[in-house]
């Protein structure tokens, strides 16, 4: 391994060292005889007869080509061409000088007719593509996530996040300024599409200016422009609504894209299984390793594989206040504040089978949930952003209540639950960077976090008395678990752009966390006296984790070539000790953790990427936890093995290609990914409860992905056509009752999507999936799988310019061997009339037409065959009422 770490590092310095030149850019206008701009013209950079570069002019005629850093400028042309005008054609003297094209009308023009073409198109400026939104949408569109969920290339999940050509966004941005961080479903689901005029897609985004064509990105983001009304007047989109059976529907809000001013602030409430805490999702949130986790729950079936307002039963209101301030150029102050109020309720039945290699486990259980949840969250930022300085602080404070109910029959035993957490979570992070005289680069980086989350659960009456009380009664069990947290992280930084065409970085810091759980277990007697479940079930660990570390980036910014390299070296402290149990321990590592990325510009719109990486991490502290905890009451966990090593390599390799002009899209990925730890969790399984202890093991696990996406419009069909495979294998171990149970599982995907304009008035789309699941184990004579087909299709009709109409339906199927398929169709329906002169819609919805009111599913993990039924929502008939302030 380490000599082929050593050739792979040879190579990509050998590659960063071939020696490229700066990369420059040509600029210039394209006008008609008369002086007027030409828009959308065609420019080819060519050097003799290849073209290297190419782009489009603008809506002033404008544009700019960058220029390959390993181009011979001595053979460089530009080739100017649109439709009606003859081609022209001149040789690049000077990389500095604007060109200037004045394009001749075409001698066999006919000047008396003229064409219109209807036709959708792709504007490219370098890195950037860019959607007419007018282009794409349609009469029943409400807000622009209806519109960008149909546009070539771009894919969206039913959470709402956004991928282009198989990557996830980074970000999006309106007008150009960030708003709401990732928690972009705030946008799509309030911005009224008819106030956006384009959906620009950045690749290789740079959010940072001073480090832009200095430091390689990867990213992608979107960037919603503005049309000129929406730019001066601040704009409102209103709905209220009742319906059968007691049902309420509402949204007020108040939008401003203005160049000094945008906010999006709104209330919303309704119990028709809109789920609104969906707005909140921060779609590249990552916790962090060391960050402690939830440890309590009552251990619920989950949620069905169904679009949430499919099974959701909820009462819910969100106050979201999202204001960003230009304050002079370049200066940013910004505030997001939400409080939401959400209160579900959940019915289902489940029936749980484990395969050991022995035998079958079978539990059962029936579950009345009801929870309520209370999040206030707020985060304030003051940003500066310049070529030459740039400074970003933001303080955030978020408390949320948790509280639940569960009324279950286990086995056929009745059991309580009753839980309750209460987070609280502050983290300040402070990041600076400024620009030195000879052009360097210095920065200083600083977070600190606190997060206090106190939980409790109380299960009664006298549940499972044979493992909690010796066999007699007794009235309940509680248990309490908190884990205060300190946290921080720094560091200093300096970086030497462009030296021979190399960004080098360098970067020294420290880190410490400072965490303490406390817990314990009681069985409260019929008498009213209580005593702890054993010696065993109580925990004071102290732990403390110190890092410092070091690290080398080498970045080459190229037009054909984009590389980084990182070399981060860290000395990791980690001391815990627990009195009780005679624990007090201490382990000193000193990691490396390689990692590459390389982007090769195979052509003009296709490119290749490949990336590796070599990570080792340690456990935190509920690894290493003596003293028993109840989880849930199913669920007794506890560790008996010293902290878990793991290290994990992953290689990964990516083919993604365009053609704008055609709306073609195509990507293919691979990843391979090897994990080791030093320990593994071990079960003990019983018809009546689950009992997990980590113990010393040598773990591999080992997972091969494969997939691709293309996506078409087809001008003759009006349509465009999306599709998908993937290829999942995965291979891991299980310590099951004492036996290890090696498992293999694969997973296969397949998914086609359509979006057509029949005809001026009629849209229709459709969209399928296709699943299939297996699981087996050399040491168990059983196969584990199931089949799942998946589809949705709508049609709009708008018989009238002011009267829509719309029909949809879902299908989803289940085949599993030895067993009854699954077959759940759900229909909807709308009605709306719009009164143009007073801005106002009516609308008449019918969801759930057919009136499902269970539906069953089936989940498949290694061993361990899952089959739930719910009790879902029947059908609602809601009536809205819709204005424009």
């Amino acid at each position: 391994m380490r000599h082929l770490l050593r050739s792979a590092i040879a190579s990509i310095v050998w590659v960063l060292m071939a020696g490229f030149c700066h990369a420059q850019s040509i600029k210039g206008n394209i006008l008609d005889s008369l002086g007027k701009p030409v828009t959308f013209a065609s420019v080819n950079l060519k050097s003799g007869n290849l073209i290297i570069a190419y782009t489009t002019s603008g809506d002033k005629g404008a544009f700019t080509l960058a220029v390959p850093a390993d181009a011979d400028q001595s053979k460089l042309q530009l080739e100017v061409s649109s439709i009606g005008f003859k081609k022209e054609v001149r040789a690049v003297t000077s990389l500095t000088t604007p060109y200037i094209f004045k394009l001749g009308s075409a001698s066999n023009q006919l000047k008396t007719v003229t064409i219109k073409d209807k036709n959708p198109r792709l504007r490219v400026s370098g890195d950037t593509i860019s959607y007419k939104v007018s282009e794409f949408s349609s009469p029943q569109d409400r807000v622009i996530g209806d519109v960008i969920k149909k546009l070539p290339g771009i894919d969206v999940d039913k959470n709402g996040k956004i991928s282009y050509n198989g990557k996830s966004i980074s970000n999006l941005y309106i007008g150009g300024d960030n708003l709401l961080d990732d928690k972009y479903n705030i946008a799509t689901s309030s911005i009224p599409n008819g106030v956006v005029d384009q959906v620009q897609v950045m690749e290789n985004h740079q959010p940072i200016k001073m480090l832009k064509d200095k430091v390689v990105s990867e990213d992608v983001a979107i960037n919603l422009t503005m049309k000129k009304d929406a730019k001066v007047q601040l704009i409102g989109q209103e709905t209220v609504g009742a319906g059968l059976p007691g049902n309420y529907y509402g949204e007020l809000n108040a939008m401003a894209f203005k160049d000094k001013y945008k906010a999006i602030n709104y209330l919303k409430g309704n119990n028709v299984g809109n789920d609104i805490s969906s707005d909140l999702i921060s779609h590249n949130f990552s916790a962090g390793a060391d960050a402690p986790s939830t440890l309590l729950s009552l251990g619920t079936a989950g949620d069905p594989d169904l679009p949430r307002n499919r099974y959701l039963f909820n009462k819910s209101g969100l106050a979201n206040l999202n204001n960003l301030f230009n304050l002079k150029k370049d200066v940013q102050l910004r505030a997001n504040i939400s409080y939401l109020r959400d209160d579900q309720r959940q019915d289902y039945s489940k029936e749980n089978q484990t395969i050991d290699r022995d035998s079958i486990i079978n539990f059962s259980e029936t579950q009345r949930n009801n929870r309520r949840l209370d999040a206030l969250r707020s985060q304030f930022l003051i940003n500066v952003n310049s070529a030459k300085y740039y400074l970003n602080n933001s303080f955030s404070a978020d408390y949320i209540r948790n509280s639940a109910l569960s009324g279950l029959v286990a086995n056929n035993r009745p059991v309580n639950q009753n839980f309750t957490d209460n987070q609280l979570n502050l983290t300040n992070t402070f990041n600076m960077m400024n620009t030195l005289k000879n052009g360097s680069i210095w920065e200083l980086y600083s977070t600190l976090n606190h997060s206090n989350e106190p939980e409790r659960l109380l299960i009664d009456p006298n549940h499972n008395p044979g493992v909690f009380n010796d066999s007699l009664p007794y009235r309940s069990l509680a248990q309490r678990l908190n884990i205060p947290n300190w946290s921080t992280n720094n560091y200093v930084s300096y970086r030497i752009p462009n030296n021979g065409g190399i960004t080098q970085s360098y970067r020294a810091g420290f880190g410490a966390i400072k965490q303490n759980l406390t817990s314990d277990l009681t069985v409260t007697q019929l008498d009213g006296s209580a005593n702890p479940f054993s010696m065993s079930s109580v925990n004071n660990v102290d732990w403390r984790r110190d890092r410092v570390y070091t690290s080398a980036n080498f970045d080459y910014p190229g037009q054909k070539w984009k590389v980084n390299v990182s070399l981060p070296l860290t000395l990791m402290e980690t001391r815990y000790s627990d009195l009780q149990y005679q624990l007090k321990k201490e382990l000193t590592r000193l990691y490396f953790d390689p990692q590459a990325y390389v982007k090769f510009q195979s052509g003009i719109e296709n490119y290749i990427t490949a990336s590796y990486n070599f990570r080792n991490s340690i456990g935190g502290m509920q690894d290493i936890y003596r003293g028993t905890i109840l989880s849930n009451y199913r669920n007794l966990s506890a560790n008996n093995a010293d902290l878990t090593e793991r290290q994990s390599q992953t290689a990964a390799l990516s083919f993604n290609y365009r053609k704008a002009i055609t709306l073609f899209f195509f990507g293919l990925t691979a990843s391979y990914n090897h994990q080791y730890a030093n320990t593994i969790s071990s079960t003990v399984l019983s018809n009546d409860i689950s009992q997990r202890v980590v113990l010393p093991f040598d773990n591999k696990m080992d997972a091969w992905n494969f997939g691709g996406n293309i996506s078409k419009y087809s001008f003759g069909l009006r349509t465009t056509f999306s599709a998908s495979l993937g290829y999942t294998t995965s291979k891991l171990n299980q310590l099951q009752n004492g036996v290890t149970l090696p498992f293999t599982t694969i997973s296969q995907t397949a998914g086609f999507g359509t979006d057509t304009k029949i005809a001026d008035r009629v849209n229709f789309a459709y969209r399928g999936s296709y699943t299939r699941t297996n699981s087996r184990s050399s040491a168990i004579a059983n196969t584990a799988s199931f089949e799942r087909l998946q589809q949705s299709a709508t049609i709009n009709y708008n018989p009238l310019d002011n009267f829509f109409t719309s029909l949809s339906g879902d299908h989803y199927y289940t085949h599993q061997p030895g067993a009854n398929d699954l077959n759940y169709t759900f229909a909807d329906a709308s009605l709306r009339y719009k009164f143009k002169k007073a801005k106002i819609d009516l609308e008449l919805t019918a969801q759930n037409l057919l009136d499902t009111k269970t539906y069953s599913a089936v989940y498949l993990s290694a061993n361990v065959y899952t089959s739930s039924t719910y009790r879902i929502p029947g059908r609602i008939i809601l009536g809205k009422v819709m204005f424009t302030l």
